[in-house]
């Protein structure tokens, strides 16, 4: 993502043009709009910085204020970046460009977090933590600082989601106030530019494997008078849109595997003839059909995981591992394709069973129950086939590389 322009005040230009590592420490609010709190966060921000004798700077990524915030945080020392791309994410990975600090220590300009208190998290960075989060359940709430349906609903279970796919040991997951390496952080090359861009950062930094610390903070009700800039339900979503994306093993592989083994297993059950289950419960022919048809979804979602983590792999947006790289090895269009051929030939024998022996009764009634089965069977395996071939083709799109000129 380009960044744009950035302005400060003469006494820290210097310091952006060097790069990062000039100071140790950079504080980063994102903002849009919030004349009425920025210029309390900016001195509890100063404050904690003379106070704890610690090299830093104030650092403001806006997102396009046209209340005047720029003007306040500018007129308070602070360094203002300008960031035309809009969204929450986006501001971030400006103003983490930006920062001349080693570490960044990021919280939301609406004054819910205390910038005056912020050395629980620079110890820990220090003791050499890549990542150290704020927790909020475990340091307090405030009333009415968080709407009941986050507190209770959307926060735990997207928590808990997250320590569910990516196995890291975070117990809030969207708490706005954290600090990290900055190098680190930009070296896992975070893509989003929305609100998303809190759980991107912590699950790409679990399956990078870094280290990863939790400290206590507050959060009592924020400053402002409008509404906030998050949607409960537009942003609840997705988060867990991108945490899904981000596990094709939970989005694809398991309900692939559930529904596909339930498929088969009962289309074994009920090959030879009908089950009786009791006395008025018989599955037969059309649980024969919805047999089939599980199966059939299922092995579509497992081809669905397949690429999607085929993909993620090639691409660099998931690691390597072990059976990622044996899939990446075969995967291939030829050996796919062979693979769908094979289905579909069994497939088809199993209709050409079924219709030698309906021609055996020169097509006429059929009594033995296996035919009609054959015939399900020997259909949906050709499905399946004839799925699996064209999606074979999809591994080999996934590996052109496109180059990016410009436009003539």
């Amino acid at each position: 993502m380009a960044l744009t322009e950035i302005v400060s005040n003469k006494a820290t230009l210097d310091l952006a043009a060097g790069g990062s590592g000039s100071l140790e420490l950079s504080i980063l609010m994102p903002c849009l709009n919030e004349a009425e709190t920025i210029e309390t966060c900016i001195r509890k921000a100063k404050d904690f910085l003379v106070r704890c004798a610690v090299s830093g700077e104030v650092l403001v990524a806006d997102n396009g204020s046209t209340d005047g915030s720029v003007g306040l945080a500018e007129g308070l020392g602070a360094r203002v970046v300008h960031v035309a791309e809009r969204g929450y994410g986006a501001a971030l990975s400006a103003g983490i460009s930006a920062a001349c600090g080693t570490y960044v220590i990021m919280a939301d300009a609406d004054d819910s977090y205390d910038f005056a208190n912020l050395s629980s998290f620079l110890e820990k960075l220090r003791t050499g933590y890549d990542l150290v989060m704020g927790n909020r359940f475990r340091g307090g709430i405030e009333p009415h600082a968080m709407p009941l349906l986050h507190r209770y609903l959307g926060n735990p279970v997207l928590s808990f989601l997250g320590r569910l796919f990516f196995q890291i040991p975070v117990g809030d997951f969207h708490c706005g106030i954290r600090g990290f390496r900055r190098r680190a952080i930009l070296d896992l090359g975070l893509r989003t530019t929305g609100m998303e861009f809190a759980s991107e950062m912590i699950v790409r930094s679990g399956l990078a494997r870094l280290s990863i610390a939790e400290v206590p903070t507050t959060l009592k009700p924020d400053g402002r008078s409008r509404a906030p800039h998050l949607k409960t339900w537009r942003d609840g979503w997705r988060h867990l849109k991108f945490l899904l994306m981000l596990s094709p093993k939970w989005l694809f592989l398991f309900p692939g595997v559930l529904l596909s083994g339930f498929g088969l297993l009962l289309c074994a059950a009920l090959m030879g003839g009908p089950v009786w289950i009791s006395s008025g419960i018989v599955l037969d022919l059309k649980s024969f059909l919805a047999g089939c048809l599980f199966a059939i979804m299922g092995i579509q979602l497992l081809t669905f995981g397949a690429l999607a983590r085929y993909y993620a792999t090639v691409k660099g947006i998931l690691p390597p591992g072990p059976r990622s790289n044996r899939l990446v090895t075969w995967c291939k269009t030829d050996n796919v394709v062979l693979v769908a051929l094979a289905i579909v030939v069994i497939g088809g024998s199993l209709f050409g069973v079924a219709f030698y022996q309906w021609a055996r009764v020169d097509f006429g009634t059929l009594t033995n129950p296996l035919v009609p089965r054959l015939v399900v069977a020997g259909l949906s395996a050709v499905a399946v086939g004839i799925q699996m071939g064209f999606a074979g083709f999809l591994f080999s799109i996934f590996d052109i590389e496109i180059s990016r000129r410009p436009p003539q």
